[in-house]
């Protein structure tokens, strides 16, 4: 059976391969803009001419689609920008920034008629450099050579720092085979990302769940990321490293070394690649804690019951939103599905509504009065005395054990 899943390699591009890669980056934003430019301009022309009762078969037509959005680049760029045709950059780079465009589009529309699950999605923005130094090639135009080469078109061969053993000997028995890949540029350091279409069963078969694994609950909290309450009666907790808590003093003085640096300056710009190195950091300590806890998880749990956090909503209290950015929940119970689906467990998720924390575990009594801050209570139904996160951990279980036998 197939999957889709992302590789992600580092690379070590020369000087050389570096200005050129910055260049395609650049590229692909011009690319972005001009197209978000063009269906703005199109859309706002056919308003217009509704208005002075032009037929509907006669309206301008406007670029929707990726194909469209390419005929206007190609039909543009001569006489807009010139140094596209003699600039040597790959001619892939402004075909896929039109998917990913159309793409945007696309996602807003569908979102904003119900058609698309999730949050609600605005209309695409415009690229900026501070938004980050990406671009894509389709199918397999960028390709691995061997373990510590990659092909980039119109870049060259450039080294990676990583072995990339596992992708290149699916790929050579017929078992992988690449559908796009980005590179991305973040302090200063480059990488790759490979969208792979693979055949895992080898791998899933090899760390399948076990048949009588238990199963468990899960109650995530800021004091201690996650309660665990198993089916055979036993607790375990787990504690992340919070990475930005950890990392606070150093990005403030750097932060602060960047806003006293003259504009222009190479001090500026050291400033400023130090404060990306720190949130790159912060980002790689986070990412992973997150797979190795829920690659951990679901390799050994038959079914995990999880709740179902409001994660913005979270976000918008202020005492606690720097605590729950830094914890990462969403991210968890993402990275659980898919998971689940490759090692054979099972994910139960409790409506947002259900009161975990708040009802008895023994008497199922649900107490109203319960705020955040009180980490254990006295059920006044039974007069059991509850462990907050150990009680919601239970309740969860529980809600799923029952779910399962209705």
């Amino acid at each position: 059976m197939s999957h889709r899943q992302g590789l992600r390699f580092e690379l070590a591009p020369t000087e050389e391969q570096a200005v050129l890669m910055s260049r395609h980056c650049g590229l692909s934003r011009v690319v972005e803009n001009f197209c978000l430019e063009t269906v703005q301009k199109k859309k706002a022309q056919q308003e217009a001419e509704k208005t002075y009762g032009i037929p509907e078969a006669e309206l301008t037509k406007v670029p929707w689609s990726a194909p469209a959005l390419e005929k206007e680049w190609r039909a543009a760029h001569p006489e807009r920008y010139p140094w596209f045709s003699g600039s040597k950059l790959s001619s892939r780079i402004p075909k896929e920034a039109c998917r990913v465009r159309a793409a945007g589009i696309k996602n807003y529309f569908e979102s904003k008629n119900g058609k698309r699950k999730g949050a609600r999605l605005g209309w695409p923005k415009w690229r900026k450099r501070k938004h980050g130094s990406r671009f894509r090639y389709d199918a397999d135009r960028a390709k691995p050579l061997d373990t510590r080469t990659v092909r980039l078109p119109a870049i060259g061969d450039v080294t990676v720092r990583e072995d990339m053993s596992w992708l290149t000997g699916r790929m050579a028995t017929g078992q992988a085979r690449i559908l796009g890949a980005t590179i991305r540029e973040q302090a200063g350091r480059w990488w790759i990302s490979f969208q792979v279409e693979t055949d895992r069963d080898d791998i899933n078969k090899r760390h399948r769940v076990e048949a009588d694994a238990p199963a468990c609950g899960i109650d995530l909290g800021l004091k201690t990321f996650a309660v665990i309450r198993n089916s055979d009666g036993t607790r375990q907790e787990i504690h992340a490293p919070k990475p930005l808590k950890a990392a606070l003093r150093a990005l403030k003085r750097a932060n602060r070394k960047l806003s006293k640096s003259k504009e222009g300056s190479k001090n500026r710009d050291k400033a400023r690649r130090r404060v990306g190195q720190l949130h790159l950091r912060v980002a790689h300590r986070r990412r992973d804690f997150l797979h190795k806890t829920t690659t951990g998880l679901t390799r050994t749990k038959s079914a995990v019951a999880v709740e179902t956090l409001h994660v913005k909503g979270m976000g918008k209290n202020r005492r606690l939103s720097r605590a729950v950015s830094d914890a990462g929940f969403g991210e968890f119970v993402r990275q659980l599905d898919y998971k689940a689906d490759w090692y054979g467990s099972r994910i139960w998720k409790a409506d947002r509504w259900f009161p975990s924390s708040k009802q008895c575990g023994h008497c199922h009594q649900i107490n109203r009065a319960l705020v955040l801050a009180d980490r254990v209570w006295v059920c006044t139904g039974c007069g059991a005395v509850h462990d907050r996160d150990d009680n919601a951990a239970g309740n969860l279980l529980e809600a799923m054990l029952a779910s399962q036998t209705a």
